[in-house]
Parts: structure tokens; sequence; C-alpha cells
């Protein structure tokens, strides 16, 4: 049962993130990158990573998703059904995408040594753990992610509101 649970929603991770890069209609995008969102967050249940799978749902569909649907809001002038015209042209992405992956494998498959800390994890997995990793050894990359998040809403409503930036 977990095997087919796992492919339902592999496929619909897979399937609405397709739909994220042709999809015609930003609004449309938008919803299909939180359906996305949410898979994985399954993805990462039947791997019995439930503190993942828990931020993924707050922080990435809850949060992420939600920040992108009102900056479209706020920022998108005139009609909404052809708003994103040109994602008609995804021949060089593909081809960026594939030279991308290659390069990463090959970055990958030569390294042996791929240890993130410089000593092994030996502590769990709990949200305690965790957390003091995100509030001691990795603070600053924390930090700087919330300053950007905040910083774009600020430019989103700055363009929604058509505030002229004097140089």
């Amino acid at each position: 049962m977990g095997t087919v649970v796992f492919f339902v929603f592999a496929i619909l991770a897979v399937a609405s993130a397709w739909g994220v890069v042709t999809s015609k209609n930003i609004m449309h995008s938008a919803l299909y990158l939180a359906l996305s969102f949410s898979g994985v967050a399954v993805l990462y249940v039947l791997m019995n990573a439930d503190y993942l799978a828990a931020v993924q749902l707050l922080i990435y569909t809850g949060g992420i998703a939600i920040m992108v649907v009102f900056a479209i809001m706020l920022t998108l002038r005139g009609e909404i059904s052809d708003s994103n015209p040109e994602n008609g042209v995804w021949g060089w992405g593909a081809i960026i995408s594939v030279l991308m992956f290659l390069m990463i494998a090959l970055v990958v498959l030569t390294n042996t040594d791929w240890r993130v800390l410089p000593t092994p994890w030996t502590s769990g997995g709990s949200a305690s753990d965790i957390s003091l990793l995100l509030l001691t050894k990795f603070m600053i990359p924390f930090e700087a992610v919330a300053i950007l998040l905040t910083m774009a809403l600020v430019g989103a409503v700055v363009l929604a509101k058509g505030v002229k930036v004097s140089k």
C-alpha cells in the first residue's frame, strides 16, 4: 500500500511541477506550486521525516506559496488569463537543465568525500536537534533567508503601490 501511495504522490508532485512551468496563467502556476509542495510533504511523511513534512507544509505550502499568490495579486496589471506568454519557449530551459544535471552528476560522482558537517551527525533528527542547529551553527543563513523574504514582500508592495523610488 505504501508503494501505491508513494507513486500517486510522486506523480502528483512531478505533474504539478510541470504545470508550474507550462501554465500560461501565472495564478494557476502559483497554485500548482502549492500542490507540488504538498505532494513533497506527503513523500516526506512516507520517509518517516515527520519534522520535514511539517516544515514543508507550514513554511513552503502555507508561507511561500501564499506569499507568491499575494505578490502576483499585488503586482499583476491587466488580464490574468494570458499573464505568462513566454513559457512556450522552453527548449533553452530544457537544454540548460540537462547541462546543469550533468554538471552536478559529474561533481557528485567524482567527489568521494561528501560530509556536510566536519563531524558526522550522531544525534537524532528531532525538532530540538534541528532547532539547535538552526539557532547556533546555521543562524546566519537562517536570518539571511528571513531578510530576503521580507525584502521580496516589501518590493512587491512597492511595485503594487507604484511608489517612485529616487536614486
